[in-house]
């Protein structure tokens, strides 16, 4: 077997038997790098170096018997996440190089458990977009290609492209993300690998580079869903420094995967289905609820009326909330200042932020701005906010009927990077079936379970209810079993 065939609960394994050392692990994962990150893109920055110092200092740690929970494991980390020492850009020329002298505390949680980090992953800018093309470091690559159109580049969704990208090709066992409407859901779906956002509270968003505060949460990417599990336990936990970070106890994600589905009741919202939902996704969808069924599981139809306010309401309460988050960012206390001459503050601030923030996040600054100003924060922003509440209130009524929810993770397979680019609201659907969860705060997973006519990946998600990740864990477990997908993008051929 290769270093990087090895799962992070195999590789732990191996690892604890002696059967492989943490420096010929991170040796592989780097070597990997080298080899596909030149076309995929997925890396911002490699630190190959420093990785292989860290993975020396494990293998020490587990000869003394003080091996921690990842003790060795190389994973990857979306720059969005601060990492001490370490250059931390979110993707933008606004935060130059920015080298933080603090971690942020869910990578901090890795470390502490052992974890190897091999560099900062690409993403959307400032984490928003759906395609992972917005980055000021260049677009990411999806290592799948169409069966009829190999050349064909396609994007891997967004933003944790970077790190669902990574990990689809072996360049990480596994990765932090972030999902604010989707954003590890989505791309985990396109490069055929697990990713879960859980309940809004349970990861800390203490040293995460801000988008909309109410909505972000860091989660796991992995390569399948007991890896998710491995990695969310050592992400998640009180965090004093975070205000929104829930005091409760952190369970044992990784039991959960191996709990039976018997009776648990799925529910089916009917407003998922929808124009524009693939017929291959659709078909999906029915295979993993007959899969579930066989498993013992009780299919439920149910409803969530206000679904479809779902994506108008996040993209005002979005915007507003990276409008106000992004203020920061104005050339006089880190990052990027512009270099002409400045007539006055307000000028310096104009230079500044139209040279460092890309076409996407300027434009969401103008939305956020534009639905908080005098005479429309009651008519925009107020408004979404009651919409969100019965969002919240439709899941509540759900969950006296059902003990989680299955639906589709996307409505397409991965699509060309030429295509869709030049429309915003088409690239807004893109999240239409996560949103969600995302404002309700609930946990959700986007799990592989089949491939498309030109081999391209599909997932399904689970939706479940506010820290109630294992029961996610659990369904989204059984899916896997039954779906056994096996396929490998085709840079790994």
């Amino acid at each position: 077997m290769r270093p990087t065939d090895y799962t992070i609960a195999g590789g732990l394994r191996a690892l604890e038997r002696r059967e492989i050392s943490a420096v010929e692990l991170t040796e592989a994962y780097v070597k990997a790098i080298e080899a596909h990150n030149p076309r995929l893109n997925a890396y911002i920055t490699v630190t190959a170096e420093q990785a292989l110092a860290e993975a020396g200092a494990s293998d020490a740690r587990r000869a003394k018997g003080e091996a921690g929970a990842l003790e060795g494991i190389p994973l990857g980390i979306k720059d969005l996440f601060c990492t001490a020492g370490t250059r931390t850009t979110a993707a933008s020329r606004i935060l130059g190089e920015f080298v933080p002298p603090y971690e942020s505390t869910v990578s901090g949680n890795l470390k502490r458990d052992g974890a190897v980090f091999l560099g900062k992953l690409n993403l959307d800018e400032f984490a928003m977009g759906s395609s992972n093309t917005t980055s000021a470091f260049g677009p990411v690559e999806n290592p799948w290609s169409r069966a009829n159109d190999p050349t064909k580049r396609l994007v891997p969704g967004g933003s944790s492209g970077g790190s669902a990208a990574a990990v689809a090709a072996r360049m990480a066992m596994g990765a932090t993300a972030t999902d604010t409407g989707g954003s590890i859901r989505q791309p985990a779906a396109f490069c055929g690998i697990a990713g879960i956002k859980p309940t809004y509270g349970r990861c800390s968003r203490w040293g995460i580079v801000a988008f909309a505060s109410s909505l972000d949460q860091a989660g796991p990417v992995a390569r399948n869903v007991e890896d998710c599990a491995i990695l969310l336990r050592s992400m998640a936990g009180f965090d004093p420094k975070d205000s929104t970070s829930a005091d409760l106890p952190v369970p044992d994600f990784q039991a959960a995967c191996t709990r039976s589905v018997k009776g648990l009741r799925i529910g089916v919202p009917a407003e998922y289905t929808m124009p524009g939902l693939a017929p291959e996704i659709e078909a999906l969808w029915q295979q993993g609820l007959a899969w579930l069924k066989d498993a013992g599981a009780e299919i439920v139809p149910i409803s969530l009326p206000h679904t479809k306010y779902a994506l108008p309401t996040y993209y005002v309460v979005a915007p507003a909330e990276a409008s106000s988050n992004l203020a920061r960012y104005d050339g006089v206390r880190f990052g990027l200042r512009s270099a002409e001459r400045d007539s006055d503050l307000r000028d310096l601030y104009e230079r500044t932020r139209a040279a460092g923030f890309g076409a996407e996040v300027r434009r969401r600054i103008m939305i956020g701005t534009y639905v908080l100003s005098a005479g429309y924060y009651d008519a925009y922003y107020l408004k979404a906010q009651k919409v969100r509440a019965l969002i919240a209130r439709d899941f509540t009524a759900a969950w006296e009927r059902v003990d989680a929810i299955v639906t589709p993770a996307t409505p397409t397979a991965a699509f060309p990077m030429d295509e869709r680019q030049d429309d915003p609201v088409t690239m807004y659907l893109n999240d239409v079936f996560t949103v969600t969860a995302n404002l309700a705060g609930l946990p959700g997973i986007a799990v592989p379970a089949g491939l498309d006519g030109q081999g391209l990946p599909l997932g399904l998600q689970v939706i479940g209810k506010a820290f109630d990740e294992e029961t996610v864990f659990a369904v989204g477990s059984a899916l896997e079993r039954a779906a056994n997908f096996t396929a490998k993008p085709q840079v790994m051929a």
